[in-house]
């Protein structure tokens, strides 16, 4: 793997509670590479969404280190995007005010920009459709054509197609792939999907029940079109299989002492 764009380090997250404060991440280290897309899957509560909000700096007063190009991350900034679970676009803006943000459309760089997000996204001829006429699969590529809008150098997103039927899950997930293959953007994906996190990922981060920890790390040593009905991919499936069992029943140790 080439050198980290994204390094943390010895990463631990508290949350104060009223009866008693609860470890929400501990000893987390990560390292990513520029333009590699990581999928994090794990139980309910194990803290992959707060993972990726500390990323986002959405989340601070956390023990450990985050650096993005060598730099700490503070704040939220332009270099990181996130797309959530709902798209929370604005109703009474159309797609393409919704995809421009606060930069007035007025402007030609401005609107030349997002008329090629809409190309990206395959949302062509529905610039100034509005939130309540589009399907919800074409609603969240309008919220990950706004996130891309100023080129973030890591896309964010926290289980953005978890909400959409089957059909439109598996067409979102070959969108996403293409916009990876002609952008090379840094994607981290929070999902529960198993399949989901093998026909994204280079690499599945598994974590463990709260608190959070990574498990496992799994390489997909797949080519990037993903055949899920081919045996290479089956066998990666049963492996994750495997390792969601062993974190079910406790037995977490069961594949080093193998």
């Amino acid at each position: 793997m080439s050198e980290a764009q994204l390094q943390i380090r010895g990463l631990r997250k508290v949350f104060s509670g009223a009866r008693a404060d609860v470890v929400a991440l501990t000893g987390v280290d990560l390292d990513v590479a520029r333009g590699e897309v990581i999928t994090v899957i794990g139980p309910s509560g194990c803290g992959k969404s707060t993972l990726l909000k500390i990323i986002a700096g959405l989340e601070a007063d956390y023990e450990g280190t985050v650096e993005l190009d060598g730099l700490p991350v503070h704040g939220p900034g332009s270099s990181r995007a996130v797309v959530f679970q709902e798209h929370r676009l604005f109703p009474w803006l159309t797609v393409a005010q919704n995809i421009a943000g606060n930069q007035p459309l007025r402007k030609p760089a401005v609107r030349a920009r997002v008329e090629e997000l809409l190309r990206v996204v395959k949302l062509e001829g529905f610039a100034t459709a509005y939130p309540k006429e589009l399907s919800g699969g074409m609603a969240q590529r309008v919220a990950i054509a706004r996130a891309l809008l100023r080129d973030p150098e890591v896309l964010l997103l926290d289980e953005p197609f978890g909400a959409l039927d089957a059909f439109t899950r598996s067409h979102m997930q070959d969108v996403l792939r293409e916009i990876w293959r002609v952008r090379g953007t840094t994607m981290l994906f929070v999902t529960h999907d198993i399949d989901e996190a093998l026909v994204l990922g280079d690499r599945v981060v598994v974590m463990s029940p709260r608190p959070g920890r990574i498990h496992e790390v799994l390489p997909v040593l797949l080519p990037p079109l993903r055949d899920r009905a081919s045996a290479e991919f089956l066998e990666l499936r049963a492996e994750l299989v495997r390792v969601f069992g062993a974190i079910a029943t406790g037995d977490e140790g069961e594949k080093a002492a193998a």
